[in-house]
């Protein structure tokens, strides 16, 4: 691999076959935009590329935490051309198609699934940093031209740029014509959690877990052994999951994250919980077996040697430059393979399940573990004037000059401080969704709560400017209504009339017959017994008969 520059571009170069390829790419991503402006990189990528039309040969570009990333393939003057038009582009957007860019990016996002692991940034990191990439890219409602063009004058420079070319040479035509600009640092990391290793429920039908490892070679074999493990486990003696398989990234801080997954039927939810935790429980706390340790060595080894190997690692390569990270060779990478000790990869698997995040799926309990349930409620609620809810549930809407919250008949509270809101989203109904920077939201529905104007009104005056997100108009279906609290006891209801109409009829049976073996000389005690039996039927038949036309009112036979 050779490292050189073009046009003050830091350059790297893998001679390969095949059509040329190469990339550019910036370090500017989902974990640096602000939730207002979510998704103002994936616009400006969308607007870059307008100008070149269709194209005959393979072009496209990504967006992901940390980098946007423009790539091309083909012959020489096709690839030159590419680059060429893409810096004219980002240059002089064409922010005239704005509007059509907008509906794109919002229908992409429509047919778009987040992933089974979308959720865990967030519990993780909270609205902020590398937790930004769970949220929607709310800023496509409200970006406008001039955001577009100071984001890209900002961060798509050519001093925040690599390009890399993996071909028989590079063309010596080959331009990048951008502007002076700065190299991007990364956020901080943030944290959601006060202890680890932590878990939360969800609405899905396997197991995620990701644990933040120190980014390395012991790191990258700890994930294929935790992948074999799981595999055995899980597949092959279990018979508990279909897929069972593990994931590393690098963070770009010198930190890497492991993502892990298995699937599993509704019914064997708690057997892959439980399976899945002790088996990496066991390499955390039993240490790392040499010849398992071998295996993932040999054929990580192995893939070094394959003849494409330096041209796939060529934009792994780029992403380690722009956030300033090592950059080895391919004997550096062997050499580090080779050395690395099972104590080494069991240091590593110490960490990771220290620093663990396991997502499960709802009705499964958790509580035998040995993890810690995440934060789902505040620590407290703001002083402010209190708005019951219009269905009577006990959860009560504060609004503060300082933050909004939410509380239920327990006492617990969803908070969201101004000072501390990452986006408030705000419908033309008068609605509101605030997000906090911890990963709480807590939302204003004026049909849910008897809030006033006064206050609503306060709620723009209040949250800092440039937090607010003006989102598309909703349809009347989409806006929730209070749930009245009869309509809560249907099940209730239900049970009362099935329980209640039998013992009715069963009374009835005995008062008629009671009624008709009466004699004058049985006495006092037989007509009081008639006389408590009858009022028994009435009282009974009356709420037999008010319970089953309230089911009949609203269709629930």
């Amino acid at each position: 691999m050779k490292q050189y520059e073009i046009d003050g571009v830091p350059a790297l170069f893998v001679k390969a076959t095949g059509p040329l390829r190469a990339g550019l790419m910036f370090r500017v991503g989902r974990v640096d935009e602000p939730l207002p402006l979510a998704g103002v990189s994936h616009l400006a990528e969308h607007l870059a590329l307008h100008r070149h039309g269709l194209m005959d040969h393979h072009a496209n570009a990504t967006v992901d935490a940390t980098t946007t990333h423009f790539h091309t393939s083909g012959t020489a003057a096709e690839v030159v051309t590419y680059f060429a038009k893409l810096c004219t582009g980002l240059i002089d957007l064409p922010v005239d198609r704005l509007g059509v860019v907008r509906e794109i990016l919002r229908t992409e996002a429509a047919g778009r699934g987040g992933g089974v692991n979308a959720s865990l940034p967030l519990w993780r990191y909270g609205a902020q940093g590398y937790g930004l990439v769970s949220y929607a890219e709310f800023g496509l409602n409200q970006i406008s031209g001039d955001d577009v063009r100071s984001w890209v004058t900002e961060n798509f420079t050519r001093d925040n740029a690599v390009l890399w070319v993996a071909g028989d040479d590079v063309p010596a035509d080959l331009r990048l014509d951008l502007p002076p600009g700065r190299r991007r640092p990364l956020p901080a990391p943030t944290s959601a959690l006060p202890d680890t290793p932590a878990y939360y429920h969800a609405p899905v039908d396997g197991i995620v877990m990701d644990t933040v490892v120190p980014n390395g070679v012991a790191g990258q074999l700890f994930a294929a052994l935790l992948e074999r493990a799981l595999y055995r486990e899980l597949r092959l003696e279990s018979g508990i999951s279909y897929t069972a398989c593990a994931d590393y990234s690098s963070r770009g801080d010198g930190m890497a994250t492991i993502t892990a997954y298995a699937d599993a039927l509704r019914e064997k939810h708690t057997a892959a919980v439980n399976g899945f935790v002790d088996t990496f429980r066991q390499l955390a706390k039993a240490g790392i077996d040499e010849q398992e340790l071998n295996a993932v060595r040999t054929k990580a080894l192995q893939s070094l040697a394959h003849p494409e190997y330096e041209a796939s690692r060529l934009p792994g390569v780029a992403a380690n430059l722009l956030t300033g990270q090592p950059v080895p060779t391919v004997d550096e990478v062997s050499e580090g393979l080779r050395s690395v000790t099972a104590a080494d990869v069991h240091t590593v698997a110490t960490e990771a399940y220290a620093n663990a995040l396991l997502q499960v799926p709802y009705g499964v309990p958790a509580d035998t573990i040995g993890f810690t349930p995440a934060p789902t409620t505040s620590d407290a609620a703001v002083e402010g004037r209190r708005h019951a809810a219009r269905s009577g549930d006990g959860q009560t809407l504060i609004v503060a000059d300082d933050g909004v919250s939410v509380t239920d008949r327990s006492g617990s509270a969803l908070t969201v401080r101004f000072a501390e809101c990452a986006a408030r989203l705000r419908w033309p109904d008068g609605a509101s969704v605030f997000l906090g920077l911890d990963g709480i939201t807590v939302s204003v529905e004026p049909t849910l709560y008897r809030v006033d104007a006064l206050d609503l009104a306060a709620l723009e005056r209040d949250v800092p400017e440039g937090l607010t997100v003006t989102m598309p108009e909703r349809s009347p279906d989409q806006i929730p209504q209070p749930e009245r609290r009869g309509l809560a006891r249907r099940p209730v209801r239900k049970t009362e009339f099935m329980i209640l109409a039998p013992i009715t009829g069963l009374l009835a049976w005995a008062l008629v017959s009671l009624a008709n073996a009466w004699r004058p000389e049985d006495g006092e005690f037989a007509e009081k017994l008639l006389l408590v039996l009858l009022v028994a039927v009435a009282v009974c038949f009356v709420r037999v008969f008010l319970v089953g036309l309230y089911r009949i009112r609203f269709g629930r036979w």
